[in-house]
């Protein structure tokens, strides 16, 4: 059994690290920051759950304007003139601090650190964040970043995205934990041992192999992120979230109900289980109101 990874952030006298400071403390802060122009109105409940694929490379997109546009935080003394963030397609990590290219090339040593960006939609069927995650740990340098973006609607079926504090985890931690859990920590039934691409280094060129592959995988699992475990204390906590005085996951438990397609006697059955959940958290005078209108529409929906 191979011992578990050590997380290796960058050191204090790298000439770039109250840089790669603020920038992760941007990213903390994306809830404060964040805009945007795009506005959801008449969707249905029942469609609630295709946001994820409709809007999410929006958001994504979006945030990367966002860590733009508040340069003056990153870079107050006006350092770095010259860099900007960009988004990438086809390789990782998908956005890079860098120097301007003309032809959309970013060589290594123009790249000051890189951020792999991932959505995650609140409310979104499978409960936790669905992304996989494979580039191999030498592909990953030691400022770089992964930033889990968690967001929903407003008014939960309406209104503009709205983000949560994201996920930050150093990025080359990541993938050797990953490894780490999926050769020592799973059940494995099968052989556990991994294809590590060679002589990989950061900011790899579009096209080059830099995803490491098991040996055996018949659920087709390496890489789910969610699965680690690593996020899974952060997980609860956006769980816990209030949207509209309403935690996270009884919305979406309840929205569950009918995207399911079950029939009618199957839905009244849980509405029922469902609204005792609810009732018990009848308590807290500042969020009553809210929890008795959800009430009230369960009501009427199982009538």
């Amino acid at each position: 059994m191979s011992s578990e990874p050590k997380r290796i952030l960058p050191s204090p006298k790298w000439e770039h690290f109250e840089l790669y400071q603020k920038v992760r403390e941007v990213v903390f802060s994306l809830p404060s920051h964040f805009e945007t122009e795009t506005t959801i109105e008449g969707i249905s409940a029942t469609d609630i759950f295709t946001l994820n694929s409709a809007l999410g490379a929006t958001i994504e997109n979006q945030v990367v304007e966002t860590l733009n546009r508040v340069r003056s935080v990153w870079d107050p003394l006006g350092q770095y003139r010259l860099y900007t963030f960009v988004r990438q397609a086809q390789t990782f990590p998908d956005v890079l601090l860098a120097k301007s290219s003309p032809d959309g090339v970013f060589s290594a040593e123009n790249v000051l650190l890189g951020i792999e960006l991932k959505g995650w939609y609140l409310l979104a069927k499978e409960e936790v964040p669905s992304f996989r995650f494979q580039v191999t740990p030498g592909a990953c340098a030691v400022a770089d970043m992964i930033a889990v973006v968690p967001w929903t609607l407003s008014n939960v079926i309406s209104g503009s995205p709205r983000v949560f504090t994201p996920y930050i985890e150093s990025a080359k931690y990541a993938a050797e934990y990953r490894n780490y859990w999926w050769k020592n920590l799973r059940d494995a039934k099968t052989d556990s041992s991994l294809i590590i691409p060679p002589d990989v280094g950061p900011y790899p060129k579009n096209g080059e192999h830099i995803l490491d592959r098991p040996r055996s995988d018949q659920g087709g699992n390496f890489g789910r992120f969610a699965r680690t475990k690593m996020m899974d204390e952060y997980i609860d906590s956006l769980n816990s979230q209030l949207l509209c005085g309403i935690r996270a996951d009884h919305w979406r438990d309840f929205f569950k109900l009918f995207h399911d397609q079950a029939n009618l006697e199957t839905i009244r059955k849980k509405i029922k289980q469902l609204k005792r959940r609810f009732a018990a958290q009848l308590t807290l005078s500042d969020t009553k109101s809210f929890f008795e209108n959800l009430l009230d529409l369960i009501e009427r929906h199982g009538n």
